[in-house]
């Protein structure tokens, strides 16, 4: 039976690649991106989240089977807590009930090995209290100091924790909406191909997310496993990281996690 699924990012990258297995499935995917979708809207400001929001609603009749919120940035300035995180948050509350509303819906998010490295503390704790100010103030103020390369994990991994606090609540479990996350190693996307024209760049890659099984992804890749996350078959996995990474989070942090 044909789903109506509403994807953020879909403009380019993991979004692109699973809006389109969807729509060759005969889904019907309302695409949400800067431009180049059906939904354009910047998710980085609250005004053009709920513009997305809006929209998509209009588009679905207030019915949608499932929520992918692959839009994300990274870089070393506060965008990534703007985008990564509120983006993604406020599309999925915003989108909630909709999803309530149909027989089997299912929710994803796009994590990050990054999640996992070291974060700015102030960063995620503002991002978890909802509050984005403050977010962005702290974000702001690890900018200046030199820190920005924290602040793309930082979203991540606020993302992560929030989406594991959610599920299990009645908004989410209790309406029978499981919500899951991805969390790639490194993809070849076009957000990522600057970096791997530079054989300095791909050298320290290798050494932070070392990928022993078949190395970089290719962005179908992480759209096959979402793809699976939201179908009606999985029926009980809610609040996990799904770790499709080649191998990365389990040689950095090795056997003793468990």
């Amino acid at each position: 039976m044909a789903r109506t699924i509403a994807v953020s990012g879909s403009a380019s990258g993991i979004g692109e690649a699973l809006a389109g297995m969807l729509r060759d499935a005969g889904d019907t995917v309302i695409g949400i991106d800067l431009r180049d979708a059906d939904v354009r809207a910047d998710l980085s400001v609250p005004e053009g989240r709920a513009s997305a929001v809006a929209q998509t609603l209009e588009r679905c009749g207030g019915r949608l089977d499932a929520v992918v919120a692959c839009a994300g940035v990274s870089d070393f300035t506060v965008m990534p807590v703007k985008v990564n995180f509120f983006g993604a948050v406020e599309l999925l509350d915003g989108l909630r009930p909709a999803l309530a509303a149909a027989g089997a819906p299912r929710a994803a998010v796009v994590g990050s090995i990054s999640g996992t490295h070291p974060v700015d503390d102030d960063v995620v704790r503002a991002c978890l209290a909802g509050d984005e100010p403050a977010a962005l103030a702290a974000a702001e103020k690890a900018e200046r100091g030199g820190a920005g390369g924290l602040l793309y994990p930082s979203s991540k991994a606020a993302l992560a924790q929030w989406m594991r606090r959610v599920c299990v609540t009645p908004g989410w479990a209790g309406a029978g909406i499981p919500l899951n996350a991805i969390a790639p190693g490194v993809v070849r996307t076009p957000m990522t191909a600057p970096l791997f024209a530079d054989e300095a760049m791909v050298q320290v890659m290798n050494e932070a997310v070392p990928m022993p099984l078949n190395g970089h992804a290719g962005p179908e890749v992480i759209a096959e496993a979402l793809r699976w996350l939201i179908s009606p078959a999985n029926t009980h996995m809610t609040g996990q990281v799904v770790y499709v990474d080649g191998g990365a989070e389990a040689t950095l942090r090795g056997a003793g996690l468990f």
